[in-house]
C-alpha cells in the first residue's frame, strides 16, 4: 500500500493508516532531526513532535502521495522552532558572575569501567565528527548511513536532485576522512 493510500485511509477516519505511516517514516524523521540539531536525545523528542504535528495537520496535505517529503518538512520546522527557543534560553558564562567556575554547570564523564571504552570513544568521536559537518552534508550522511535509503529517496526527502545528493555525500566523506585520519589534502 502506498503512502498516498494510507493518507487517504487516515482522512477517511482510520487511524491505523497513520500507524503504518509512522512505522515507515519515523526513522527518517529522527535522522532529519538529528542532522539538524546534532543531539540524539533531542532528535527523538523532535521526531515525536513531528509525528504528532503531522497527524494533526494531515488534512492540510495537498498531495497525499508526497507524504514523506511533507512530513520531513514538518520535522525541519520543528527543529528550527527548537533551535530558536534554545537560542533564547542560553545563558553566556559572563552573566554567571565573577568567581563562578563554568565547570560547575557542565556534566562530567562517567568513570571508566574498562569495558569497551576504546570502541565507545571511537564511536563518539566519529559521531561528533559527523555532527560537526555542515548541515547539508550532515543531513545526507545521517539519512544515507543511518536510514539506509537510496540517493533517489534522499533526493525526494531533501527536495534536491540525486546528483546533488551524490555531491553532498562525496564532500561529506572527504571531510570525514580528512578529520578522522588527520590528513590534509
Amino acid at each position: 500500500m502506498t503512502d498516498g493510500e494510507l493518507v487517504r485511509q487516515v482522512l477517511a477516519g482510520r487511524a491505523q493508516g497513520y500507524e503504518e505511516l509512522v512505522r515507515r517514516w519515523a526513522g527518517r524523521v529522527i535522522a532529519v532531526c538529528h542532522a539538524r540539531v546534532g543531539r540524539a536525545d533531542v532528535a527523538e523528542d523532535l521526531a515525536q513532535e513531528t509525528l504528532l504535528r503531522g497527524y494533526r495537520a494531515v488534512r492540510s496535505l495537498a498531495d497525499p502521495d508526497k507524504f514523506g517529503a511533507w512530513l520531513c518538512g514538518i520535522a525541519v520546522r520543528a527543529c528550527l522552532d527548537w533551535l530558536k527557543a534554545k537560542e533564547r534560553t542560553q545563558v553566556v558564562f559572563s552573566v554567571l558572575g565573577a568567581g563562578r567556575n563554568p565547570d560547575e554547570f557542565l556534566s562530567r564523564p562517567a568513570p571508566d569501567d574498562g569495558l569497551g571504552v576504546d570502541r565507545d570513544d571511537e564511536r563518539r568521536h566519529v559521531l561528533a565528527q559527523v555532527e560537526a559537518l555542515p548541515e547539508e552534508q550532515r543531513q545526507v550522511v545521517m539519512l544515507y548511513y543511518y536510514q539506509d535509503i537510496t540517493y533517489r529517496e534522499l533526493a525526494q526527502v531533501l527536495g534536491v536532485s540525486p546528483a546533488t545528493v551524490n555531491a553532498r555525500l562525496t564532500r561529506a566523506r572527504a571531510l570525514l576522512r580528512e578529520r578522522l585520519t588527520g590528513c590534509g589534502r
